[in-house]
Parts: C-alpha cells; sequence; structure tokens
C-alpha cells in the first residue's frame, strides 16, 4: 500500500517583529497577528482557524453546487470559537452558515449535509473539538443586502 498523501499544503511563516508576522503560500501572502497584546488589521491564530473552516465550507459548496445543479446567489458564514485557558485550547466551535437560493429545503438540507461531510478542514477540526451549526436561507442579519454583489476577489470584477 503507497503511504504516499493524496494531496499535500505547504506554508511557510515569518516573524517580521515583536507586533506580527507573515504566512506565505504561493503567491499569497497574509499578515499574522502574533503581537501579545494583539493587533485588530490581522488574524490571530485562532481567527485564523475559524477563516479556515469558513473557507472549506465556501469551497465545498463550489465545488457541490455544480453536481448538485444547486443554483444560489450567495453564501455567507459567521462562527464562533470558545477558547478555554487551562490547557489553552478551542473547547467549541459554531457556524451559521447563510445560503440565498430558491431551492427547497430538502435541496437546502442536502447542501448542508455535503458541506458537513466532505470538507478537509471541516473533519479535520471536527474530530478534534466540536463543531455544530445551522444552515439558513437569504441573506445573514450582519450583512448589507444593498452590498450584495459588490466585493468580488475576480480580476476585473
Amino acid at each position: 500500500m503507497d503511504d504516499k498523501p493524496a494531496f499535500e499544503y505547504h506554508v511557510s511563516a515569518q516573524r517580521l517583529d515583536s507586533h506580527g508576522s507573515v504566512a506565505l503560500c504561493k503567491s499569497a501572502r497574509i499578515p499574522l497577528d502574533t503581537d501579545t497584546a494583539g493587533r485588530t488589521d490581522a488574524f490571530n491564530p485562532a481567527e485564523l482557524l475559524l477563516a479556515a473552516i469558513a473557507a472549506c465550507m465556501i469551497k465545498g459548496i463550489e465545488r457541490v453546487t455544480p453536481m448538485l445543479k444547486f443554483r444560489l446567489r450567495g453564501v455567507d458564514v459567521r462562527l464562533t470559537g470558545r477558547r478555554q485557558d487551562a490547557p489553552p485550547k478551542m473547547t467549541g466551535l459554531e457556524y451559521e452558515l447563510w445560503v440565498e437560493t430558491d431551492e427547497p429545503q430538502r435541496r437546502l438540507d442536502l447542501l448542508h449535509h455535503n458541506v458537513r461531510n466532505f470538507g478537509t478542514i471541516f473533519n479535520t477540526v471536527l474530530a478534534a473539538c466540536p463543531l455544530e451549526g445551522t444552515i439558513n436561507r437569504g441573506v445573514p442579519p450582519w450583512r448589507n443586502a444593498a452590498a450584495h454583489g459588490t466585493d468580488s476577489l475576480e480580476p476585473g470584477v
């Protein structure tokens, strides 16, 4: 049997000074909050974990929607993590997944099932910490519906 993993991921990180660091991968750079006082302009390690889960969920939706022929207009995720001090660890994670769609509830539930069962990061975290959440239809209350579609990472959009 071949023990070689199906995929490998590589990230490097470098301390810049006592206030921050940077993570590097491919041609991307992510500023890291490694300041003991905290920073508001960078993600700390716990926030990076939550962002990785959110990205995994959204990427899973991008992967499965063509297979399911699932039509949607937008996806938002909000995660909350709880941490204990001794020993330091995350004790629970909760998410709200919001999907703008006209699909019937059973199809929305199927999408949620796929998100919960076929995400690499989701499954890895779930094995170590409770991870629970809901899927909702519509625009989340924390996002201004009028701004939908104005923030794109695609060049020229």
